[in-house]
């Protein structure tokens, strides 16, 4: 199973140690073969840039739990497929759906489920679109 962890998922769990997305990066710590998590550089991107703005004093906790998730990074995706979605999703978005899809992923895991909602429903994509709840409460038997 491959699940694509949006930014906000990342820093939600980093953050407390308490909910869904904590639980999520702890079953991701214990490198379950069940499981691959991952995240798109886009993803890394933008969470290194609000912690820098917003919350500083996390830096070093990030730096030292991120290894211990054991993400796989999926580059940059290019112009040309961020062009082809364009219309799907906000133009924010785009970057970490091309990132997912290219992940191959099972799952999009995201909190923002206001941008994600209209695609929620739409079967035109390889994967599920959960929020952190909707998905521990979906596949916590098949991961343990």
């Amino acid at each position: 199973m491959r699940a694509f962890l949006d930014s906000n998922v990342i820093l939600s769990g980093l953050i407390s140690d308490k909910g869904a997305p904590r639980v999520i990066l702890d079953l991701l710590t214990l490198k379950l073969p069940s499981i691959t998590g991952l995240t798109g550089e886009y993803n890394i991107i933008e969470i290194e840039r609000n912690l820098k703005k917003k919350l500083p004093s996390a830096i070093p906790l990030y730096e030292k739990y991120l290894p211990l998730i054991n993400l796989e990074i999926i580059k940059l995706p290019s112009k040309t497929e961020i062009k082809k979605y364009l219309n799907h999703i906000a133009e924010k978005d785009v970057p970490v759906l091309v990132s997912a899809i290219n992940g191959k992923s099972d799952y999009l895991i995201t909190g923002d489920i206001k941008d994600f909602k209209k695609l929620k429903t739409s079967s035109e994509y390889p994967f599920k679109i959960l929020n952190p709840s909707e998905f521990i409460n979906e596949v916590i038997k098949e991961i343990l």
